[in-house]
């Protein structure tokens, strides 16, 4: 089985892959075409479409991280025979970087750690500055391999745990509600973790309305995608204490180019001026090994397509995850 990878990984990343590999799986790597074009496999996250239309065998597309990128989604249009899958390898990360924006946001850690590096002593005793997540409530929007790990975590730590999704999971941890009963699930989330893809359904899910039902103790994390929330509700929630705190770890602009990396401000709204909002940019999934954990995963699941079993991680098209 020929497997063409667009992007070549470093070194270490690629011994990683050709160590996980079964044997019968021959690797070439490059954007364009190899001198061989009989790849039944191609990885890559936005293929260029010499690859697509060169791979006189091609049948499979990787996509080498979580989601659809909308210009391969868009470009796959033309090539409906080609089934398309993902990998879930940053699951873990960014389940664990939820917590951390939970944790931070509910007991107001950047804020008064500011204070106390100053020597004020003024938050010790302050009751207001922190909620208790234990015998609490947490409903976690979207119950794939990000959101399943948020809810054990979170049950675990005391909390009951009320999940929705668009489609129920036989092997759930718990069994998720549908979307339309999110207005009745609301004002019961002490705890509000936000894991959806985006897609035409889920953009714009959340704003002003559904951000009023919330209580007002309510604590935000959304690790998923920015435009899911309305920017201009969730900044007024947050100005106005209308909900406790928020952690935040995607956005609504994003810089253009690397050059623009140390001089972009994530939100035409000044959230960096209030101080019960934790922000992060968009880092969930980036830990020290990612590289070596992506190529792992890659080469857990060209094992299954060579095996002839089910390949994991199939995206529906039309659905858009």
């Amino acid at each position: 089985m020929h497997v063409h990878i667009q992007n070549e990984p470093d070194k270490d990343a690629r011994r990683v892959l050709e160590e996980t590999l079964d044997d019968g799986i021959e690797l070439s790597f490059g954007a364009q075409p190899p001198g061989l074009n009989n790849y039944s496999i191609l990885v890559a996250g936005r293929p260029e479409p010499e690859l697509l239309e060169a791979g006189i065998e091609l049948n499979t597309l990787v996509i080498p991280f979580a989601g659809l990128p909308k210009s391969t989604a868009e470009l796959l249009a033309d090539y409906p025979d080609i089934a398309v899958h993902n990998l879930h390898h940053n699951a873990p990360a960014t389940a664990e970087l939820a917590l951390a924006l939970l944790l931070a946001a509910t007991k107001s850690v950047v804020p008064i750690d500011a204070r106390f590096r100053k020597g004020d002593w003024s938050d010790r005793g302050q009751m207001d500055r922190a909620r208790q997540l234990d015998g609490g409530v947490a409903l976690v929007l979207g119950y794939g391999a990000i959101g399943k790990r948020v809810a054990k975590a979170l049950s675990a730590m005391g909390m009951e745990v009320l999940a929705v999704a668009r489609r129920k999971r036989a092997d759930s941890f718990h069994e998720p509600h549908t979307p339309d009963s999110l207005p009745d699930l609301l004002p019961r989330a002490d705890v509000l973790v936000i894991c959806l893809p985006e897609t035409g359904e889920t953009r714009g899910l959340l704003g002003a309305e559904q951000l009023a039902l919330l209580p007002a103790h309510a604590v935000l994390v959304n690790v998923a995608r920015g435009a899911i929330i309305e920017e201009q509700a969730l900044f007024d929630a947050l100005k106005s204490k209308r909900i406790f705190a928020a952690g935040l770890d995607v956005w609504w602009k994003y810089p253009g180019s690397r050059d623009e990396w140390g001089n972009t401000p994530p939100s035409a709204l000044p959230f960096h001026e209030l101080d019960n909002v934790v922000l992060s940019p968009h880092r969930g999934g980036h830990v020290s090994d990612t590289e070596q954990l992506r190529m792992r995963a890659l080469g857990e699941l060209l094992n299954a397509a060579v095996r002839g079993d089910e390949i994991p991680n199939r995206v529906d098209m039309k659905a858009g995850y």
